[in-house]
């Protein structure tokens, strides 16, 4: 405070010693005007309110951005800005969790954070199951765990949908997934056969061969390591049941009768 010619003197750091330590992170002052001792006080004993901003599994970064600006009262545009000058991931990016982030932060500040302690996180998972980290190894895995999270009933399912997704790839088959067409501001549309015939992004996976470019959403660890540990099987179809699970089968034959099935 000195060095930022602030009006403080040794009395008062030998009082702030006394009080004790100050608090790291955001403090609430409270008032715009303090007392010297009220305001050395604070330094020692306030906290800064803080929000649970929780990342669900599966939500796409325009959405969550959509509620960082809402929960935080931070401006949409800026906090976009900022998130594309601070990463080259277009998606995925984020480690789903729930964050504790103080009301009055910056749109600057919250995607450092955000975005710092998902890498540090990434980079761990990957180096626990690897023993090192490859940005380009471990982008296409968040991909195809995208994909798994978007359209996996349940966390049990997850290493089945891998398996159809690797085989279809190695067959050099189209993926042609509804799921990867819920990216970005898509996350929650139904997708349409008007959509499957008009979409021409690399996400529509009945247009396209291969992965999307980049990922569809922000992935969970249950994801990830179906994507990394898939299933041996030969599935190379899936079609949701009545009861909300999918049914997995090796023949297009048995796949339309489960089409048939489950929109009777």
């Amino acid at each position: 405070m000195y060095e930022k010619n602030y009006n403080v003197s040794k009395l008062d750091a030998l009082l702030l010693r006394i009080m004790g330590s100050p608090q790291s992170g955001w403090i609430n002052i409270g008032t715009t005007q303090n007392s010297r001792w009220d305001f050395l006080h604070k330094l020692t004993t306030a906290k800064a309110p803080l929000e649970d901003i929780t990342l669900i599994p599966g939500e796409t970064t325009y959405v969550f951005l959509t509620q960082l600006a809402k929960q935080l009262q931070l401006n949409r545009d800026v906090l976009e800005k900022e998130y594309i000058l601070q990463t080259t991931q277009k998606e995925g990016a984020f480690v789903p969790n729930t964050y504790k982030l103080p009301l009055g932060i910056t749109e600057k500040l919250v995607m450092k954070i955000l975005l710092q302690e998902s890498q540090e996180q990434m980079k761990k998972t990957a180096k626990m199951i690897f023993g090192n980290y490859d940005e380009k190894k471990w982008l296409q895995i968040v991909t195809i765990a995208s994909i798994i999270q978007k359209e996996s009933a349940t966390i049990e399912e997850m290493p089945l949908v891998s398996s159809v997704i690797y085989n279809r790839l190695k067959k050099g088959m189209k993926l042609q997934m509804d799921g990867t067409l819920n990216y970005g501001q898509y996350s929650h549309v139904k997708v349409t056969p008007e959509m499957i015939k008009n979409d021409t992004s690399t996400y529509n996976t009945y247009l396209n061969k291969g992965l999307p470019e980049y990922p569809v959403c922000n992935v969970s660890f249950e994801a990830l390591k179906a994507a990394i540990f898939p299933a041996q099987s030969d599935y190379l179809y899936f079609m949701k049941s009545k009861n909300g699970t999918h049914d997995f089968t090796c023949n297009y034959s048995t796949h339309l009768d489960n089409i048939k099935r489950a929109t009777k």
